[in-house]
């Protein structure tokens, strides 16, 4: 009886999902190569946003390895770099904005007219996406700092990697992740020796405030 039990709701559950798979088969079929696209992208960018919503609450680094590192400058000014040198240009925020994008678009798509709109519309949630979540970890990296680690004794002579680029001989600010009790943490980095590229490996020589520190790469030498 038992065994009997079990074959009708085992059959019941693959007719269930072919029936689904049929439906999602059919709708995909139906989508213009555009939409195909659009959803495709979408999708990929919300199931990276879930992992790293995941892994970094549980303290794993998920921005490191994908980090897309770009130098931009007009007279001189460093247009990768905004206000406490967060850097606009990284896989984290690449995947906020088309999550954001996307989902307007898709949302959206069957409510405005004008295409032309619809894109302006996208654009702006996913640049504001982008902007919120920046400021988001801005804020949760500073109360995480400024909570129970004294810096100015505790970082220097830690080591880690370099997060983003830092420009060489004190030209601009990048960024470092280093283990300081035990955690791992991003600060704002300077260097007074050569660019150092994203990856690399960097020691922390002092402290220059609670958010920047000094580094340069193990064993280097500055004259």
């Amino acid at each position: 009886m038992n065994s009997y039990c079990f074959s009708i709701n085992f059959f019941y559950i693959c007719s269930r999902t072919n029936f689904v798979s049929d439906m999602l088969a059919t709708w995909w079929a139906e989508l213009s190569p555009v939409m195909r696209l659009l959803w495709g992208v979408t999708l990929t960018a919300s199931l990276i946003f879930i992992i790293q919503t995941i892994m970094t609450f549980l303290g794993a680094d998920t921005d490191t390895d994908f980090d897309v590192d770009v130098d931009t400058s007009l007279d001189g000014g460093d247009l990768s770099n905004i206000e406490g040198g967060s850097n606009l240009y990284t896989f984290r925020n690449f995947v906020n904005f088309f999550l954001g994008f996307g989902w307007t678009a898709i949302l959206l798509q069957g409510q405005v007219k004008s295409t032309a709109l619809l894109v302006i519309l996208a654009v702006l949630v996913g640049v504001a996406l982008v902007v919120a979540v920046m400021y988001l970890f801005k804020w949760l990296s500073t109360m995480q700092q400024s909570g129970n680690i004294d810096v100015y004794k505790a970082a220097v002579g830690c080591q880690g990697k370099c997060y983003l680029t830092i420009p060489g001989e004190r030209a601009g600010e990048g960024k470092v992740q280093i283990t300081i009790q035990g955690a791992v943490r991003e600060y704002n980095a300077v260097t007074d020796g050569d660019t150092i590229k994203t990856g690399t490996p960097i020691k922390v020589i002092e402290a220059i405030d609670a958010n920047t520190l000094l580094v340069e790469e193990p064993n280097s030498y500055i004259i």
